[in-house]
C-alpha cells in the first residue's frame, strides 16, 4: 500500500519573509473574506493568459511587501491582464503579507473567467482585461452590515461623527484615515472607523467614492458595524476596536513625571535601572534563540523534501476540489491527491500568522 505523504502547499517566499523579521511589529493582518466574485465572461487565449496573470500576481507581491501597494499591467491586446492589489492603511508590511498571501490564494479560483474581485477585511485584490484603475464607483458597490443594533441617538451621532472626520482626512492623505470618536454620555465606548482609497485613484475620486460610501454605510445605523465595499474604496465602522496600533506611537497616558526628595529619587533610578539592565539583558538572550530557531527553520524548509510547485500540487488535487477533502487540522484544510509519478498525498494547504506555528506545522509535517 502507498504511503501518503503530507505536504504543505505554501508559497516558501512569503514564509521565509516572515522569519526573517522577528523584531516586526505582528498585529491582525483582519483575513477574513468578506466578498469574492468571479467576472462572467471567459478568457479568449488561457495559453496565454494564465502565464500572463502568474507574472502580474509575482509583480504585485513584490511591490505589496515593500509598500503595502501595487498594480502591474501584464501582455499586451487583446490579451492583458489589468491587476491591482492593496492593504488598508493600519496594517504593518507583515500582516500585509499575509493578508494578501490568503486572498491571492483565493483569486485564481476566477480561472478561466477574465477577472476577479476579493475584499478582505484587511485587503483588496482586483484583476481584470481591461483599464479599471481609475474607477471609483460602479454597480455593485454596496453595505454590508453588522446584525448587532445599537438603538441610543448618541451611538448614531457619534458614528456619523467619525465617518465625516475620516472622509474629510483621507484623500488628502494617500487615500487613508482611520479615527476614534468617544460615544457622548458613555464611558469606556466609541466608534472605530477605517477609511481607505485604492492609492491610485487621485484626491477628488478618491473624495466622490468615500462620500458615495458613507451614504450607503450610513443605512446601516443602528447596527453597531458596518463595512462599505466599494469599487475604489473601503469603509468600516464598528464599536470594537478592530483598528491595529500605530507602529512607535507611544501612550502619554504612560509616562509619570513627579518631583521627589533627591535620594529617593536617586534610589528608583538605579532600582529601575538595575531591572531594566537585566530585562534587556534576558530579551537579547531570547532574541538570539529566536533568530537561531527562525535560520534552523528556514534551513529545514530548504533541505526537506517536502518542496513542491504549486502547480504541481494544485493538479494532483484537482485544483483542491471539494471532491478531494479529508478533513480540516489545527492548520489547515488537507485534500488528497495524486503525483504525476503515481505517488498519493495529503495536501494541507495552511495560512501561518507567526512562525512559531509554521515550526509547530513543520513539526507535524517530519512526523507524519
Amino acid at each position: 500500500m502507498k504511503r501518503a505523504i503530507l505536504v504543505p502547499s505554501i508559497t516558501i517566499t512569503t514564509m521565509v519573509i516572515i522569519l526573517l523579521l522577528p523584531n516586526a511589529l505582528f498585529g491582525d493582518p483582519r483575513t477574513q473574506t468578506l466578498q469574492f466574485t468571479c467576472r462572467a465572461q471567459l478568457q479568449n487565449n488561457t495559453s496565454i493568459n494564465v502565464p500572463n496573470f502568474v507574472a502580474s500576481l509575482e509583480n504585485v507581491s513584490n511591490q505589496m511587501r515593500t509598500s503595502g501597494f501595487g498594480v502591474a499591467i501584464t501582455g499586451s491586446e487583446p490579451v492583458i491582464i489589468y491587476y491591482l492589489g492593496e492593504c488598508y492603511g493600519d496594517l504593518s508590511r507583515v500582516d500585509c503579507i499575509l493578508c494578501y498571501a490568503q486572498a491571492r490564494g483565493i483569486l485564481p479560483r476566477c480561472y478561466p473567467w477574465t477577472g476577479g474581485t476579493i475584499y478582505l477585511d484587511g485587503c483588496f485584490i482586483r484583476t481584470e482585461n481591461y483599464n479599471f484603475f481609475q474607477e471609483h464607483t460602479g454597480p455593485n458597490d454596496h453595505a454590508v452590515c453588522g446584525n448587532i443594533t445599537r438603538n441610543d441617538s448618541a451611538f448614531r451621532e457619534s458614528t456619523r461623527r467619525a465617518l465625516s472626520q475620516a472622509i474629510l482626512a483621507a484623500p488628502n492623505n494617500n487615500g487613508y484615515a482611520r479615527g476614534e470618536v468617544a460615544v457622548s454620555r458613555a464611558v469606556n465606548d466609541s466608534i472605530y472607523v477605517l477609511a481607505n482609497c485604492w492609492r491610485i485613484l487621485n484626491a477628488n475620486s478618491c473624495r466622490a467614492c468615500l462620500q458615495n460610501a458613507s451614504k450607503s454605510i450610513l443605512g446601516c445605523l443602528p447596527a453597531s458595524e458596518g463595512r462599505a465595499l466599494n469599487t475604489g474604496c473601503f469603509i468600516r465602522y464598528s464599536h470594537t476596536n478592530f483598528l491595529n496600533p500605530i507602529p512607535g506611537n507611544g501612550n502619554s497616558r504612560g509616562r509619570v513625571i513627579g518631583i521627589g526628595i533627591a535620594a529617593a529619587s536617586a534610589a528608583a533610578i538605579l532600582v529601575i535601572g538595575a531591572v531594566i539592565g537585566i530585562y534587556i539583558w534576558k530579551q537579547r538572550i531570547i532574541e538570539k534563540k529566536r533568530k537561531g530557531d527562525a535560520s534552523k527553520l528556514v534551513k529545514t524548509l530548504h533541505d526537506s523534501s517536502l518542496n513542491f510547485k504549486f502547480s504541481t500540487l494544485e493538479k494532483a488535487t484537482g485544483s483542491f476540489d471539494e471532491a478531494n477533502k479529508l478533513g480540516h487540522g489545527g492548520f489547515g484544510t488537507v485534500y488528497k491527491g495524486v503525483l504525476p509519478d503515481g505517488r498519493e498525498i495529503a495536501v494541507k494547504r495552511f495560512f501561518l500568522n507567526n512562525k512559531h506555528r509554521a515550526a509547530d506545522f513543520y513539526n507535524e509535517v517530519n512526523n507524519c
